[in-house]
């Protein structure tokens, strides 16, 4: 399945990155916001959420190293990229 499908189908959830101000700034339905610098920090709450984790930020950097982080803790998840494009896969 693509990730496309997968948040499509929310099959997912959606976790944006971004600092609480740039969230508050528009963001993905659905979405919850879990700054990268707090993700150590809440890794109990990230594992219980519907997996996989989509992972979303401005431009993907951020998301890239929260993927690289939770991956190495055993968290299902993906790399979005920008929360623009993820909020794009969700409306089609």
């Amino acid at each position: 399945m693509t990730l496309e499908n997968i948040i499509k189908d929310h099959k997912c959830t959606i976790v944006d990155v971004r600092s609480h101000e740039e969230f508050m700034g528009g963001h993905v339905a659905g979405s919850i916001n879990i700054p990268l610098q707090t993700i150590s920090d809440r890794m109990e709450e990230l594992k219980n959420l519907t997996m996989p984790l989509i992972l979303c930020c401005a431009s993907g950097n951020r998301s890239g190293q929260a993927q690289h982080f939770l991956s190495q803790h055993g968290v299902d998840c993906y790399n979005g990229g920008s929360w623009l494009d993820v909020n794009y896969y969700q409306s089609k």
